[in-house]
């Protein structure tokens, strides 16, 4: 019986929590000969144990409680997986984070920096490790949960637009360079999202100010991401989808608003 293992970055909430439990569930509900195996890694060790209880009854999984921008500790975890989890087939490069609603003149230097690390570095580094195995085995995917903001400026995005522009342009050029092999890329790039922690986070623990974004609004949820991530990896070997561009009903591309007097 075959086995196919995904790794998935910042799984332990939001997008990535919700990706883990519905390819958990895809596999159950199949039942098909080739099995999945998943890799869980994020920060926090007890919502990493939480989630690997709650699938227990669906997949295996194996779960790295490790800061994704603590590189030397990454690679000593990849280096050590067990067996069965060694030969990586699918990357979802989930993790990642905003930080702040600044104009750039006023913005935090610390939060642009971790936002670089963190988006950019990271997923990068992630990418290289991954990477050589699939190209060998020639077949696997990697998937970059992106954003909208990658590809349409909005006040105060500043670099975190700037680092989802860079997933989109690694996408794409990875395509470039895997081109001859069977590896796919595929960059998701969603638009207003709720029951994720980036509100939460770019706005240093404030919930209410989270909360107030998606006043009167009904956005995209977690779920609606991961189900594109399940379709995603539907699609037959010959076929890789570049991206997808995903925002509420009650979000649309508009320019700012600018008074006459300025």
């Amino acid at each position: 019986m075959n086995s196919q293992v995904i790794l998935i970055t910042g799984a332990s909430s939001g997008i990535g929590r919700a990706i883990a439990t519905a390819l958990a569930h895809q596999a159950k509900e199949q039942a098909t000969n080739q099995q999945i195996k998943l890799i869980l890694l994020a920060r926090r060790a007890p919502l990493l144990a939480s989630l690997q209880a709650e699938l227990a009854p669906l997949v295996d999984c194996h779960i790295i409680a490790c800061d994704i921008n603590d590189h030397p500790s990454l690679q000593a975890e990849l280096s050590a997986l067990p067996d069965e989890f060694k030969e990586i087939d699918v990357l979802v490069n989930n993790a990642g984070l905003a930080l702040g609603l600044n104009p750039a003149h006023q913005a935090d230097w610390a939060d642009w920096q971790m936002m670089v690390n963190t988006n950019c570095l990271s997923l990068a580094f992630l990418t290289h490790q991954v990477l050589p195995g699939l190209v060998n085995r020639n077949r696997g995917h990697i998937i970059n949960i992106g954003s909208i903001a990658g590809s349409y400026a909005y006040k105060g995005a500043n670099v975190y637009g700037a680092t989802k522009a860079f997933v989109a342009q690694l996408s794409l050029n990875l395509r470039s360079d895997l081109l001859g092999t069977a590896v796919r890329v595929t960059n998701i790039e969603p638009g207003m999202l709720t029951e994720s922690e980036l509100s939460l986070v770019r706005f240093k623990g404030d919930q209410a100010k989270a909360n107030s974004v998606y006043e009167g609004l009904a956005p995209l949820k977690a779920e609606d991401v991961a189900n594109t991530v399940r379709w995603v990896l539907e699609q037959p070997p010959h076929v890789n989808i570049n991206r997808i561009e995903m925002m509420p009903v009650h979000q649309a591309l508009a320019g700012p608003i600018t008074p006459k007097s300025v």
